[in-house]
């Protein structure tokens, strides 16, 4: 078996992933990985609080290493950070790494160079399956999930603290991706069939929460561009339109 690291954001993505590569038999992941802000113990975009991470990992069986990170991470520390943690990782033999992405072209081809300057190579055993027959082999198969953060441009306040389920999707608006995989909504997996126990928690409060955008445009996530071109005669404004307000539910492991 290859030996491989699997990129763990806590959500049903990364389970269904997992799910499928321990069922191929054809890697052995040997960690989890998973970068968590360090200035709030959370689950970096998710919020999730870092002891139902630990729960999760717990559960799994599969040792899990976390990356930290500021709040206010620029891209350039987010790259220096993750190249010296695979870099490390390949020294370690892991040489495979395995993420739940689905169909974000330039999410990928990004992933895939910066694994190649070290040396590791990138799997999806996900990519490009339909995003409504994935969400519903997840529940089919027992997994469970909750919503823990969601876009405020697209989703209400309603659409966070909420288990996914068949009237979850019927409801989401026809603009919005059934897994969330344009950055929708993020969710935090307690149960399912990789799993030896469901991680057990309770719901608390309901946040609206919105972030200051940094002074580059290249640290900035979440970004919509549409670019006019500039010519001699006239000069048109470039217009960037930035998601930085969401919904979080927050999560409090059952003790």
């Amino acid at each position: 078996m290859k030996k491989a690291y699997f990129n763990w954001s806590s959500g049903k993505d990364s389970s269904l992933a997992l799910y499928k590569i321990l069922q191929q038999k054809e890697y052995d992941v040997q960690k989890l990985i998973t970068n968590v802000n360090q200035d709030y113990q959370r689950v970096s975009m998710h919020g999730l609080h870092e002891d139902l991470l630990d729960a999760q990992a717990e559960s799994i069986g599969i040792p899990l290493e976390k990356i930290y990170f500021p709040a206010e991470v620029t891209m350039d520390l987010y790259n220096q950070r993750m190249k010296e943690k695979t870099a490390e990782l390949k020294d370690a033999g892991l040489v495979n790494g395995i993420f739940g992405d689905i169909f974000l072209e330039d999410l990928r081809a990004y992933r895939d160079s910066k694994l190649q300057e070290v040396g590791i190579t990138g799997v999806y055993p996900l990519w490009k399956q339909d995003t409504k027959e994935l969400l519903r082999e997840f529940l089919a198969l027992g997994f469970k999930t909750i919503t823990v953060c969601v876009n405020a441009k697209l989703l209400g306040e309603e659409f966070v603290g909420r288990v996914i389920d068949e009237d979850f999707i019927n409801e989401l608006p026809e603009a919005v991706d059934v897994c969330g995989e344009n950055g929708e909504f993020h969710t935090f997996c307690y149960d399912g069939p990789i799993f030896k126990k469901p991680v057990e928690f309770e719901i608390g409060e309901k946040v609206l929460k919105s972030y200051t955008l940094h002074k580059s445009d290249d640290d900035n996530c979440y970004q919509d561009s549409k670019k006019t071109k500039k010519t001699k005669k006239t000069e048109e404004s470039t217009t960037k339109n930035y998601d930085r307000s969401f919904w979080y539910c927050d999560l409090l492991l059952k003790k």
